[in-house]
């Protein structure tokens, strides 16, 4: 499915553009902030390709996307610009009641998550130039390290720039305003003035020195109070005038503001809160480690951790380390390691490729998938994970494990960020997350949903399909092995099974039927709840979920009708079968009878029917494509 097309159905699954008061990106989610949560459609949202999950964190709506959500969210304003006005220019009032720390932790994700890649890029050539000299690859005195140098450290010095303008537009101000307000902050002879030692004063009003370089809280609270004072200044200057005296009586109020009252707050709050965690991460070593670590998937889950960026950031700069971000790596690769137990525990072929995949691209830092996809579904899996993560964790901090850069990936790209004298700890604590969180999922095994793969594999091609015994619905007894499995003896033709929409096998949105995994045939779209037998023969097998059906014709032909995709998690709600196990059918006759609008509104119910003995024919072709009724000719097997 194209990026236009997936955010068109997001758009439409969240309850459209009307119950959207804004949108914004981060890493890998799509963030909504809607006007009724109750109006999103989970299950039309969770059947897209693209996506990976939802999550809702305090009233704010997450669809997890993974690395294309960029593209995907730049489909979506440019599709619906009144989408785009809301996330780009301001954010619009909500009527719901939020909790205040929650809104205070989804502000600060909405701020920091656009300059995550101008952050982590940094990040990771700091990293990088960490291990060129530490190897003896680059010598730190070269022209060529220093330019590469301000590369990465330029970001971090201007980062109250960065701030200033992703806090602008999140506060609804003018970016243009806010960098203003942030390069007097940090205009050289402001620099040196408040640096020289020396009391300072503006109108007999002391300023205290504080260094604006690197800093976070300061700007961060800067430009939000500059939001009120703009929007003020903005409703009494007359029109004519407002391009002129809005921003200078904006800045000459925020600029002294901030100096006086703003910076040196800021800068306490911003101490205190580093100040407290770092306490926790110094003193708790052990404890810290294994709690922090082992919660750190559901803090990742609700969005916390963009809480915490300010934080990290001012460590690095303040500190030259941080203690946190070691265990974001390690719970990655916690996660990594369950979804690894999974592909050796899983018996269904099409779930050990997915948590193969999924583990190694949780290796490589990106999560959600193992997360969403495999771990949580299962729940076991997730809970070795975070298991193996509290080991990792209480490792780590045990032995004061550092990172030294934000390289802005949690998994093995980002260890440069790690490199330093506590490397090994920190790496240390990844493999033992890694391998505990794997031998904890392959203990706790998973229960397997009652799953088409495992249930269809004795329908694949080739493959018997006689039971033992089996009784029909006339109570009669029937011995199938006594019918041995006949080779066709004659050319086939099977009628349409339902009434509705007959479409190529190939249209089915799942890879068993699409592929032609189980043999070739045809598909159709039901506009009536009801199946009957396509074929003359003998009903060779009743899935106990009931929706799907085995019959084989007298004349050879083996036929499997699945009504629905992954329909066999309804374990038979909504279904109805009206003949057995070895009962004898004419064509036509009803098999099944199933409440469409009840499976619709959580299923896909495009129902497949498929030749599993193909092979013993020449082709197999659909006879008819397009609307048609029950009773139609639909599909020929020649031999």
């Amino acid at each position: 499915m194209k990026h236009q097309e997936t955010a068109q159905e997001i758009i439409k699954a969240v309850g459209g553009t009307n119950n959207i008061n804004s949108v914004y990106h981060c890493v890998t989610r799509l963030r909504f902030d809607l006007k009724d949560n109750e109006k999103v459609d989970n299950g039309s949202l969770k059947k897209l390709d693209k996506v990976m999950g939802t999550n809702i964190s305090g009233d704010q709506f997450q669809v997890i996307i993974g690395n294309d959500v960029a593209k995907v969210f730049d489909a979506m304003v440019k599709e619906n610009p009144a989408i785009q006005q809301t996330t780009e220019n301001k954010e619009p009032k909500s009527d719901k009641k939020q909790n205040v720390v929650l809104k205070i932790f989804e502000t600060i994700a909405g701020v920091f998550a656009p300059m995550l890649p101008a952050i982590t890029a940094a990040g990771m050539l700091k990293g990088l130039l960490a291990l060129f000299v530490s190897v003896g690859w680059m010598s730190a005195g070269t022209d060529t390290y220093r330019i590469l140098s301000a590369i990465g450290d330029g970001v971090f010095h201007y980062l109250p720039l960065l701030i200033a303008v992703s806090a602008a537009r999140k506060f609804g101000s003018n970016p243009f305003v806010a960098i203003a307000l942030g390069t007097a902050l940090m205009y050289p002879d402001m620099t040196a003035l408040l640096s020289s030692g020396e009391s300072v004063g503006f109108l007999g009003i002391p300023v205290t020195a504080v260094s604006y370089a690197s800093s976070v809280i300061p700007i961060l609270l800067a430009v939000w109070l500059m939001s009120y004072v703009e929007k003020w200044v903005d409703r009494v200057i007359p029109a004519a005038l407002k391009l002129l005296l809005v921003p200078l009586i904006t800045l000459l109020v925020m600029v002294p503001v901030t100096l006086i009252a703003i910076g040196p707050l800021g800068t306490f709050v911003g101490s205190g809160l580093s100040g407290g965690i770092n306490w926790l991460l110094n003193e708790g070593g052990l404890i810290a480690g294994i709690v922090l670590g082992g919660a750190m998937a559901l803090i990742i889950m609700t969005g916390m951790h963009y809480a915490l960026v300010p934080i990290i950031l001012s460590n690095i700069a303040t500190l030259g380390f941080d203690k946190f971000l070691p265990l974001t790596f390690i719970s990655n690769m916690g996660q990594a390691g369950a979804t690894l137990g999974v592909f050796f525990r899983a018996k269904d072929k099409k779930l050990k490729t997915v948590a193969l995949s999924t583990s190694f691209t949780a290796l490589m830092g990106v999560t959600e998938p193992a997360m969403y996809g495999v771990n949580m579904k299962y729940k076991k899996p997730f809970a070795a994970a975070m298991i193996g993560s509290a080991v990792g964790g209480g490792f780590a901090l045990a032995f004061g494990a550092k990172a030294y850069v934000l390289a802005g990936n949690g998994g093995l790209p980002g260890l440069p960020s790690l490199i330093g004298q506590t490397f090994w700890y920190s790496f240390g604590g990844m493999i033992l997350a890694f391998i505990v969180g794997a031998i904890m999922s392959t203990i706790f095994g998973i229960k397997e949903e009652e799953g088409d793969a495992e249930a269809l594999a004795q329908f694949s091609p080739g493959a018997s399909t006689a039971p033992a015994k089996v009784v029909s619905n006339d109570a009669t007894t029937v011995n199938v092995d006594d019918m041995g499995d006949p080779t066709p003896t004659s050319d086939a033709v099977a009628v349409a099974p339902m009434t509705g929409k007959s479409i190529p096998l190939k249209e089915v949105n799942d890879p068993t039927f699409g592929d032609e995994l189980m043999g070739k045939g045809v598909a159709f779209v039901p506009t009536v709840g009801e199946l009957v037998s396509p074929v003359t023969g003998t009903i060779m097998n009743v899935f106990k979920t009931k929706h799907a059906i085995v019959v084989r014709s007298d004349n050879g032909m083996e036929l499997l009708i699945h009504v629905g995709i992954n329909t066999v998690k309804l374990r038979g709600q909504y279904f109805d079968a009206h003949v057995a196990t070895g009962a004898r059918v004419q064509a036509g006759d009803k098999l099944l009878t199933f409440e469409l609008t009840e499976i619709t509104k959580e299923y896909d119910i495009t129902t497949a029917m498929v030749v599993t003995n193909t092979a013993d024919y020449k082709q197999v072709l659909p006879v008819k494509l397009g609307e048609i009724t029950m009773g139609e000719d639909v599909l020929k097997a020649e031999i």
